[in-house]
């Protein structure tokens, strides 16, 4: 009979030991109880505040584990206070193993306000990581989503083409078309898997209440949505001016282009005119191109990040505000229907 041992996964060490081993894509992302509850109270603590922390964990095959996480210090921008940050991270490392506990780092969490999360910032701190750290992830909580009674929690990553380009740096028109990259193909979210010991299980549904009813259903009756609601449109709106603006600057920028165009065909018309009388009075013909010639220099395009990212966050808004509608007038049905019972 085989041993049981044997017919077991591999372990961590052994996938990081197999160097000819093709990297598997993430799949899941599998988070401990506690590790959550940690992300909740920190972020609930300071909210409207933003706040941010450290994951740690395993990175095993398509799945990365989220075991532990501590919460960074709230601090202003400063050359020497960044320095303390990483001495602090560093030292909240060296404890946490020393008394055994995963310090490998997979990753950040942070905190959103109604989702506006999607910031050329959050995409230059996934470079970041991924300098040292191959595969990474960002957990974003959203207490006021929370508050009505959905547990607002993603895991997000930025996709393969998305970096590969953002490295390059040329977000013209030209180079996504030619990369086949849209708005929606700039962050993939993976799914949330909340795994907890066998012990912590048991004794969970030893202090589990006889009654079926949760606060977390109570908050899901809640009638008053405005005020999310109007938050929601107010961002949105800012949005929406936003892309305006980018709108506006691609608009000026082909107004330029066609006006450059237009110059050349009337430069160029002229310098053949030209090259004709030449020619019939026995001269050497110009060059029908002149580099130093200012209508001769290409105009730069601007780059369609913000644009993407801000058409990311709108739809999010949009997504935000149409659940929230739905579940308020089903719940409008369910209390006409209670009421005229």
């Amino acid at each position: 009979m085989a041993n049981p041992n044997q017919t077991m996964a591999r372990s961590f060490v052994q996938v990081a030991a197999a160097p000819g081993e093709v990297a598997q894509p993430l799949r899941v992302v599998q988070m401990e109880g506690l590790a959550i509850l940690k992300i909740i109270k920190h972020c609930k603590e300071f909210s409207p505040a933003l706040v941010t922390g450290q994951l740690l964990g395993l990175d095993v095959g398509s799945v990365l584990e989220v075991t532990n996480c501590f919460p960074f210090p709230i601090r202003e921008e400063d050359e020497e206070l960044e320095a303390d940050g990483a001495n602090y991270q560093l030292e909240m490392m060296r404890c946490l193993r020393e008394v055994n506990v995963d310090n490998n780092t997979v990753g950040w969490y942070q905190s959103t306000l109604l989702g506006s999360f999607q910031t050329v910032e959050l995409v230059e701190t996934f470079l970041n990581y991924q300098e040292n750290i191959r595969r990474c992830v960002c957990i974003i909580y959203d207490p006021s989503r929370s508050n009505q009674g959905v547990l607002a929690l993603k895991a997000l990553k930025l996709s393969n083409s998305f970096m590969d380009l953002y490295r390059t740096n040329n977000f013209t028109g030209e180079k996504l078309r030619e990369k086949n990259l849209s708005w929606v193909d700039i962050f993939e979210e993976i799914p949330i898997k909340v795994s907890n010991s066998a012990l912590i299980s048991a004794f969970m549904s030893e202090l589990e209440a006889d009654t079926p009813v949760t606060q977390c259903d109570y908050d899901r009756l809640q009638l008053s949505t405005n005020p999310f609601l109007e938050r929601n449109v107010e961002f949105l709106i800012e949005c929406m001016d936003d892309l305006a603006v980018e709108q506006q600057k691609f608009q000026f920028y082909y107004r330029n282009l066609s006006r450059q165009q237009t110059q050349q065909q009337t430069w160029l018309q002229q310098r053949r005119i030209d090259n004709n009388a030449r020619k019939a009075a026995g001269e050497e013909p110009l060059p029908e191109e002149d580099p130093s010639n200012p209508i001769f220099k290409p105009i730069p395009e601007p780059s369609r990040l913000d644009s993407f990212l801000i058409t990311n966050q709108i739809s999010n808004y949009c997504n935000q505000i149409n659940g929230v509608v739905g579940q308020s007038l089903s719940r409008s049905y369910l209390m006409k229907a209670l009421h005229d019972n």
